[in-house]
């Protein structure tokens, strides 16, 4: 160092003159045409999973348990690496049943999505599911759109669509009360794979996937006559999740009867 260098010390770096977020603000989010994009790719990519591996599964076995089995397993990865990739951007609901839920825990003054996200989410998560069910049938050399024949009309098949559904949003908002939707992709991706097996309809629990599922006559598909009952029970399934929540994940209250932390 020379007698006309400035020691490190006595060097003043400029101030950070950019714009900063008051003290406890809400960080920017991620744009919402990025938002949408991530849900329409993330249904089309979960519906391409689900119909693909069904077709896969009956293209290799006659075996229903086994084509049930490869189906769930591929859906179980495939979903958990999806709300891992995307969640970050979208919160990974690709499920309007889960969008709708949580803008009416917004409206009542909890943390959620608004009426503008809500109108964006829900036609970006239908349309990505409608894409991945025609993109599985490509990829498969099937008919593009091929009306599905299965009929899942059944009394006990609307029973089990009820409770897929209130038991993913039993899970999915009782991890957010309890600060764990940390462990989301793991235990969203588990529950659904457990409940394609519990459940007597094999847990669509997805209006979107539902709509989906209806332009494949596969061994994923519904017939699109059935496709208003299952969106029903879904939606009826979705307020029963969040009555759960609210009772089981019942916030207390101190002794001068404000909500404890």
């Amino acid at each position: 160092m020379t007698a006309t260098e400035p020691a490190a010390s006595d060097v003043i770096a400029p101030a950070d003159t950019s714009p900063q977020p008051a003290p406890g603000a809400t960080p920017p989010r991620t744009p919402l045409i990025a938002r949408a994009a991530a849900e329409l790719v993330g249904t089309a990519a979960l519906v391409a999973i689900v119909v693909g591996s069904g077709i896969q599964a009956t293209d290799l076995t006659d075996d229903v348990a086994l084509q049930l089995l490869a189906n769930s397993t591929a859906t179980v990865f495939g979903l958990g690496v999806l709300i891992l990739l995307l969640g970050p951007v979208s919160g990974a609901h690709f499920n309007p049943a889960v969008t709708l839920a949580e803008w009416w825990t917004g409206r009542r003054g909890g943390a959620g999505v608004t009426t503008r996200e809500l109108a964006v989410y829900v036609p970006s998560q239908i349309v990505g599911a409608i894409v991945g069910a025609i993109l599985a049938d490509a990829m498969f050399g099937e008919p593009l759109v091929k009306w599905s024949t299965h009929d899942r009309s059944a009394g006990n098949l609307l029973l089990g669509e009820v409770v897929a559904t209130a038991g993913l949003i039993l899970l999915i908002f009782g991890l957010a009360r309890t600060d764990r939707l940390r462990f989301a992709p793991v235990a969203v991706a588990s529950y659904i794979g457990a409940a394609y097996w519990f459940t007597s309809s094999t847990s669509f629990a997805n209006p979107a996937v539902t709509v989906g599922r209806a332009f494949t006559d596969t061994f994923a598909g519904i017939a699109p006559a059935s496709v208003p009952g299952f969106i029903a029970m879904q939606l009826i399934g979705a307020v029963a999740g969040l009555a759960l929540v609210a009772v089981i994940f019942m916030r207390g209250r101190t002794d001068n009867g404000t909500p404890s932390a």
